[in-house]
C-alpha cells in the first residue's frame, strides 16, 4: 500500500496496548502512512494485532520494526522507556521522528539524554489524553482520540518539519494538538491526572478497610462510582507514573493537602463564608477550567476553535430584542464590587468569556462570587485591602479593558501578579497604562515590545500624579483612577477628548467620590467602597450591528430595548444620524446612574459625511461596522483621528480596508483613518477576520446588501463580547450560519 500524501512512510509502533493499538489502527483506517510494523513482548496480542488489522505486519523485535521506519512511536510502560530506547539507538534512520505516548515528558526526555547523550531535535514527546476502562490490543480502536487533546512538548531546537508532520498524524487520528513545556505539561498532568487517580486509588483503599464496608460500597451514590471509577486503572502503570513524575507530584499533594486542611478546619468551626467562597470558586473552575490553566490544558479556549460564519446575501431586519448587557460595565461591576465592603447585587451582566475571565480572575484572588445565572450576580465585597494572592497567572482571555484596568488595581496590592491573556490579547500594547503605573511608583514587567504578560510586583506604594494622556482612552484612564484609590494624595487624569465615563459613575454609585473638572478627574487615595445594586444597561457597541443592519437593509423596523444611552457612548448614534439614519429614541429613563432608552430604527439612505473628530473617541469600537454604512451610503465617508483603532483586537483599519477589498469595495486608507466611496457593489467573497470579534460581526451585516454569500474567517472570538450573537442575527433576519462552533 503507498500514500503519497501520507505524513509518513513507514511507521513502527513499540507497544500494542489500548493507545498503542489504537494510534496504529487510527494511522492504518485514516491512510495516514504506507506500512505501520507493529511490535509487542506479548506475542498473542502482536499475532492478534495483525488479525484484527491494527497493524499491516507483526515485527520479531524492536529492531526490525525501527529499521526503515520513518516515524517511531514508543507506547510501552514509563519504567521500560530506557531499555526500549537502548535498542532503538543503532538502529533508527536518520531522518526519522521518534515520539511517545506517556503521561509524563520529564522522564521520557531524562531518558532520551542518557540513552543519545542529549535530546535531538527529531524527538519530540507527547502524551494522548485520551484512554478507557478497557486494555489490551481487542479494546484498540482507531476513533479513541477523536474529539480529544493530544500535547506535544517539542523542545526549543526540535525539527519543525519533523513537528508538523508528527502534528498532521495526530490530527488526522481525530485529536487536537496542543504544544507545551516539557516542565509545564508535567505539573498540569500532575494536578489535573495523577492526584485524582491517587486520590481515586487511597479513597477506596481507606473505604474498603471500614467495618461497614459492604453497605458503603452497595449504597455508594452515583458520584462516588464516577470518581472512583479511575480506581480500576493498571495499578502497575500508575505506580510507575507516580514514580516517574515523582517531583510535581509531590508538589500537587502538599498543596492539595493544605487546602483540605482548610476546609477541614472550616467545617470543624462552622465557618461557612470559606466553605461557601471555595466552593463557589470550585464551581466555577470546573465550568470555566481552561481559563484555570491559562487556556493550556485539556480544554482549549477560543484560540483552538474554528469558527466560519458563513453569510447568504440580502434579507430585511425585523423584530424586537435586547441584545446582552455591556461589556465596560460588566467588567467594572465586578471589580468594584469585589473591593467594596458589602455584597453587591449585580443584574443585566454579560456572560461573554471577557467577563467571565474578570470574574473568575476574582475569585482567584478569593473573593466569593455568586452565579451568573441569567445575568445575575452577587459578590461577596472583601473591602479594598481584603484581596488574596492568586495561585498562578490570571488569564484575561480577549480582553484589553480587563487587563489594562487589572493592572491599575494590582499595583498597589501586597502580593505579586501575573496577567496573562490569549494570543490576541498578547499582541495589544500595555506600555501605555504600565509607563504612567511606574510613575506612581509600581514595578512592573511586561513582555517584548511592552506586550502581555504584565508582572506585578507587590508591596510598593503608590503617589498620586497628574497625567496627561497623549490619546484619548478611557482603559488608560480607569487604570490610572482605580490605581489612584490606592495611592498617597490626589491622582488626576486629562484625557484630549471625552472618553467613556462608567469608571467614575460607577465609583460614585459605589460611594467614592470622583472630582470633574471639564476633562480632568481626580480621585483622592485612602478611601473605601460601599456594596450597591448595579443594572447593566444593554451594550451599545453590542446594538450597533443591528442599528446599522436595520439601517442598510431594506424594508427594515427593529426595536432595541433598554440599550446604554451613556453620553460617552452614542457616537455611534450620532454619526449615524449625521448619515440620515432613522433612528428613533424612546422610554428615556435613568437607571443606577446610568442613562438608558429603547431604540427603533428603520431603513434608510444613508449619506457619506466627514465624521467629525470630537466623536471618534464616543465611536471608537463601532467603527468596524460603521465602515460597513459608509460602504453602503451615497457619497464619501472620511474618518481621521481614528489611531486608537490600529491598537485594538487588530489593525481595525486596515482588516477592514482588506475585507471589503475581498468583496470588491475600494477604501483609502490613511494612518489616523480610512475613505471609502458609498455605492460601490458589495461582492460575496471571503474575509480574514483575525480573530477580532467586532470585524467578524461587521461583516455579517455587510451581507444584507451584498450579491454573492460571504465567509468570514476565524469567528471564534465573537463569544467574548456578544454570546447568542448568531441566534440573534437569525432572529432579525439576517442569514447566518456558523460552522465549527460547539
Amino acid at each position: 500500500m503507498t500514500v503519497p500524501s501520507a505524513p509518513f512512510r513507514r511507521v513502527a509502533v513499540i507497544g500494542l496496548g489500548l493507545i498503542g493499538g489504537s494510534l496504529a489502527s487510527a494511522i492504518r483506517t485514516q491512510q495516514l502512512a504506507g506500512m505501520v510494523t507493529g511490535f509487542d513482548t506479548r506475542q498473542d496480542e502482536l499475532a492478534l494485532g495483525v488479525e484484527l488489522g491494527v497493524i499491516d505486519e507483526a515485527a520479531d523485535s524492536i529492531e526490525q520494526a525501527v529499521k526503515g521506519s520513518d516515524l517511531v512511536v514508543l507506547a510501552v510502560p514509563v519504567r521500560a522507556t530506557r531499555a526500549v530506547l537502548e535498542q532503538i539507538r543503532p538502529v533508527i534512520e536518520e531522518g526519522a521522528i521518534l515520539s511517545d505516548v506517556g503521561s509524563t515528558k520529564s522522564s521520557f526526555v531524562a531518558d532520551v539524554e542518557a540513552v543519545f547523550g542529549e535530546l535531538p531535535p527529531w524527538v519530540i514527546p507527547g502524551h494522548p489524553i485520551a484512554g478507557s476502562e478497557k486494555s489490551g490490543i481487542r479494546a484498540a480502536r482507531p476513533d479513541l482520540f477523536t474529539n480529544h487533546k493530544v500535547i506535544l512538548t517539542p523542545a526549543q531546537n526540535a525539527d519543525q518539519a519533523g513537528l508538523n508532520r508528527l502534528r498532521a498524524v495526530w490530527e488526522g487520528a481525530g485529536a487536537t494538538v496542543l504544544t507545551m513545556s516539557v516542565g509545564y505539561h508535567d505539573e498540569v498532568l500532575a494536578a489535573t491526572s495523577h492526584l485524582p487517580h491517587l486520590i481515586a486509588f487511597s479513597l477506596v483503599d481507606t473505604l474498603a478497610g471500614e467495618d461497614e464496608n459492604m453497605d458503603i460500597f452497595r449504597y455508594a451514590a452515583g458520584g462516588f462510582r464516577d470518581f472512583t471509577r479511575i480506581a480500576a486503572s493498571d495499578p502497575v502503570m500508575w505506580h510507575d507514573i507516580f514514580l516517574s513524575n515523582r517531583d510535581a507530584v509531590l508538589r500537587v499533594i502538599d498543596h492539595f493537602t493544605e487546602d483540605l486542611d482548610q476546609l477541614r478546619t472550616a467545617i470543624a468551626s462552622g465557618d461557612g463564608a470559606t466553605l461557601l467562597r471555595v466552593f463557589s470558586r470550585a464551581k466555577a473552575a470546573r465550568e470555566h477550567f481552561s481559563k484555570m490553566l491559562s487556556g493550556q490544558a485539556y480544554v482549549t479556549n477560543n484560540s483552538d476553535k474554528q469558527v466560519t460564519f458563513q453569510m447568504q446575501p440580502g434579507g430585511t431586519v425585523k423584530g424586537d430584542i435586547r441584545v446582552p448587557g455591556d461589556k465596560s460595565m460588566s467588567h467594572r461591576s465586578i471589580m468594584l464590587g469585589a473591593l467594596a465592603e458589602g455584597t453587591t447585587e449585580v443584574k443585566g451582566f454579560l456572560e461573554g468569556e471577557d467577563s467571565l475571565a474578570t470574574l473568575q480572575a476574582f475569585r482567584d484572588m478569593g473573593v466569593t462570587i455568586e452565579g451568573p445565572d441569567d445575568g445575575f450576580v452577587r459578590i461577596h465585597g472583601v473591602g479594598m485591602k481584603g484581596l488574596q494572592a492568586p495561585r498562578g497567572p490570571l488569564y484575561l482571555g480577549n480582553s484589553g479593558t480587563a487587563m489594562r484596568l487589572f493592572a491599575g488595581l494590582l499595583a498597589a496590592q501586597p502580593f505579586d501578579s501575573e496577567l496573562t491573556g490569549d494570543a490576541s490579547l498578547s499582541k495589544r500594547p500595555m506600555g501605555r497604562v504600565a509607563d504612567p503605573l511606574r510613575a506612581m511608583g509600581a514595578v512592573i514587567d511586561t513582555g517584548e515590545g511592552g506586550r502581555p504578560p504584565l508582572k506585578i510586583r507587590g508591596g510598593h506604594a503608590l503617589t498620586g500624579i497628574h497625567y496627561e494622556m497623549p490619546v484619548a482612552s478611557a482603559q488608560v484612564k480607569s487604570c490610572l483612577l482605580l490605581a489612584g484609590l490606592y495611592a498617597e494624595g490626589v491622582t488626576s487624569v486629562t484625557e484630549p477628548a471625552p472618553t467613556r465615563d462608567h469608571t467614575e459613575r460607577m465609583l460614585e454609585g459605589f460611594g467614592y467620590h470622583v472630582h470633574r473638572d471639564g476633562a480632568t478627574a481626580s480621585v483622592t487615595g485612602g478611601g473605601k467602597l460601599s456594596a450597591c445594586a448595579i443594572d447593566v444597561p444593554a451594550d451599545i457597541s453590542s446594538a450597533a450591528f443591528f442599528l446599522v443592519a436595520a439601517s442598510i437593509a431594506e424594508d427594515s423596523d427593529l426595536t432595541l430595548r433598554h440599550v446604554g444611552m451613556n453620553p460617552t457612548r452614542v457616537g455611534v448614534i450620532n454619526i449615524l444620524k449625521q448619515m440620515g439614519a432613522n433612528i428613533e429614541v424612546l422610554n428615556e429613563k435613568v437607571i443606577g446612574g446610568e442613562p438608558v432608552a429603547d431604540l427603533r430604527v428603520r431603513s434608510a439612505v444613508l449619506k457619506g459625511i466627514d465624521i467629525p473628530e470630537e466623536q471618534v473617541p464616543l465611536a471608537i469600537d463601532e467603527f468596524p461596522v460603521l465602515f460597513i454604512a459608509a460602504a453602503c451610503a451615497e457619497g464619501r465617508t472620511v474618518l481621521r483621528g481614528a489611531e486608537e483603532l490600529r491598537v485594538k483586537e487588530s489593525d481595525r483599519i486596515q482588516v477592514m480596508a482588506d475585507g471589503l477589498a475581498a468583496l470588491g469595495v475600494e477604501t483609502t486608507v490613511t494612518p489616523d483613518g480610512i475613505i471609502i466611496d458609498g455605492g460601490q457593489e458589495i461582492g460575496g467573497g471571503t474575509v480574514e477576520s483575525h480573530g477580532d470579534h467586532r470585524i467578524s460581526m461587521s461583516f455579517a451585516v455587510a451581507s444584507l446588501r451584498a450579491t454573492g454569500p460571504i465567509r468570514i474567517n476565524d469567528c471564534a472570538n465573537v463569544a467574548t463580547s456578544f454570546p447568542g450573537f448568531v441566534d440573534l442575527a437569525l432572529q432579525t433576519g439576517i442569514r447566518i450560519n456558523a460552522e465549527g462552533s460547539d
